[in-house]
């Protein structure tokens, strides 16, 4: 029996005797009973961003039910929604449960109040993970940068055996078409609040360097109806960095997961946290999951038995839970090099400063214009111009590079804390940062000052790593020696996704393992 078997039956006798299990202490405190509910599910998939999104999709379609696991909310848009919490006026929708609410060591105030918020601080030694929560999973807050790689980049950093052309004639193209990617139209550009993208690109170009517009999965006749007057801000002033009130955004839950469960074969169970996860002697997979309130109490105990798990938890998650189980013994044999091959992505942010030009406020976003320096995988990075949200005029707006790097993190479990903690080496990545820096100074130009927050605060929104494919799964996702276990998601990325930010690729990827999985796995292993 495993060791998560025998915490079942724990479970069960701790349900039974009306006391909450562990995890459930507003429950335990108030002296309510805490139920436990068993199911058994043919999938189950944890989590509900990219690579969930697109694993239910295709298994739907291929007649495969499954049960996605989103241990946060639905965050729903529309013309002048509320849904999300504003940049410049926080409040609890922004921060998960239990999520450090600090900023330079200094505690940030109004979030007394728990709430299943959109981000989630991972503290690591040495860098930091900023994750999402949500229906939709880091699709809800990403600027939406949709670049593909070339076949030089790709292939300096995949493993070998994945053909790059189909990548680019098929698997790419899908999620394309899916996410309905489209760049800025001139007439927005042209619009009074995108004076720093102008900016940007003038300078970019006066250097010599590339510029070009960003694709991204946005329906940009929202952000022209917001210039005609038609619809509250949101684009055009930039507050949309912690998701899009309007709506207009193709993120993960109005594309893949509206059509996952559009089939009928698909439930998308929110606020279903996942605890735990064990193989059973039996080969079938299992889950513990806490079925809790907004402000985390546990409502239910679950326990889910299946015959394939899909790990697509977010990099972060998913290399967390699958460390715990080889730590416990809930899942043995677990390959050695899990936890490794951890990057950042190479993610620099800036603060540019214009003592030249006034960039004004308020500034319209998301990312129009971007500058690829691709020729040479070696120092390959990209360079990209964000809007501040909307706030007084400070002459300053953001700057954001990324690109292939060799540094390298790794996770380890920690007993006391019975996690898994990321350790990064310091300056790993200082031959990128150097050149997306020097870059980065001649576009800033004259009179202007660059403000490296990342060195300030060293974490990344681009977590890549610590299942990855090669050393940890093949090149389909599937955990090498465990039968009907997957990792679908960033975790099987090894640390970079060629100068481009990840989620284009990663849905890629996924899309994929997907169409092998159908062809190999289905029927047989689940």
């Amino acid at each position: 029996m495993s060791v998560l078997s025998r915490r079942s039956v724990l479970a069960g006798a701790a349900a039974t005797a009306g006391l909450a299990t562990v995890g459930a202490p507003a429950a335990r405190a108030a002296g309510k009973r805490v139920p436990l509910t068993r199911e058994e599910h043919r999938v189950v998939i944890v989590g509900s961003g990219f690579g969930g999104g697109v694993t239910a999709l295709r298994f739907a379609q291929a007649g495969v039910p499954s049960l996605v696991l989103e241990r946060g909310i639905r965050w729903p848009t529309g013309p002048n929604a509320e849904t999300f919490p504003h940049a410049t006026s926080p409040d609890k929708r922004l921060f998960w449960l239990g999520s450090p609410v600090e900023l330079f060591g200094l505690k940030l105030k109004g979030f007394e109040t728990p709430y299943t918020g959109l981000l989630e601080r991972v503290f690591g030694n040495g860098m930091d993970i900023i994750c999402a929560s949500g229906v939709g999973g880091g699709s809800l807050v990403y600027q939406g940068m949709t670049l593909q790689p070339t076949r030089d980049l790709f292939e300096a950093v995949m493993p070998a055996g994945i053909d790059y052309t189909q990548m680019d004639e098929v698997y790419y193209r899908r999620v394309a078409q899916m996410l309905q990617i489209e760049t800025a139209p001139e007439e927005l550009i042209a619009g009074k609040t995108y004076k720093p993208a102008r900016v940007f690109a003038r300078n970019a170009a006066r250097q010599g360097y590339d510029v070009s517009k960003i694709p991204m999965p946005i329906d940009w006749t929202y952000a022209l109806r917001e210039l005609n007057g038609e619809m509250k801000p949101s684009y055009t002033n930039g507050d949309c960095a912690m998701g899009v009130n309007n709506g207009g955004k193709h993120s993960v839950d109005v594309t893949y997961i509206a059509a996952a469960e559009a089939t009928g074969l698909v439930t998308v169970a929110t606020q279903h946290n996942v605890t735990d996860v064990a193989k059973l002697p039996d080969g079938r997979w299992e889950v513990h999951v806490e079925r809790i309130s907004t402000d985390g109490t546990v409502l239910e105990n679950k326990i889910l038995t299946a015959k394939a798990l899909v790990m697509a938890a977010g990099q972060a998650g998913t290399t967390r839970l699958l460390m715990r189980a080889a730590a416990k013994g809930a899942i043995p044999d677990l390959p050695d090099g899990l936890g490794e091959g951890w990057g950042s992505n190479g993610d620099r942010i800036y603060l540019w400063t214009n003592f030249l030009d006034d960039f004004g406020a308020p500034q319209g976003g998301p990312v129009i214009y971007g500058s690829k320096e691709w020729a040479d995988p070696a120092t390959a990075n990209t360079i990209i111009q964000a809007s501040l949200p909307p706030t007084p005029n400070l002459r300053s707006t953001m700057m954001v590079g990324f690109g292939i790097s060799e540094g390298r993190g790794t996770f380890t479990y920690d007993a006391a804390k019975d996690d898994a903690v990321l350790n990064w080496p310091k300056d790993a990545d200082d031959t990128l940062y150097q050149q997306i820096h020097k870059r980065a100074t001649k576009i800033a130009g004259p009179l202007s000052a660059l403000t490296d927050t990342t060195a300030l605060y060293p974490s990344t929104w681009h977590p890549l790593g610590g299942a990855a494919m090669g050393s940890v799964c093949d090149l389909d996702g599937r955990v090498k020696g465990h039968s009907g276990l997957y990792v679908l998601d960033g975790a099987l990325v090894p640390g970079s996704t060629a100068a481009c930010n990840p989620s284009m690729t990663i849905a890629a990827l996924a899309e994929r393992a997907t169409d092998r999985l159908l062809a190999e796995d289905k029927d047989t292993v689940f």
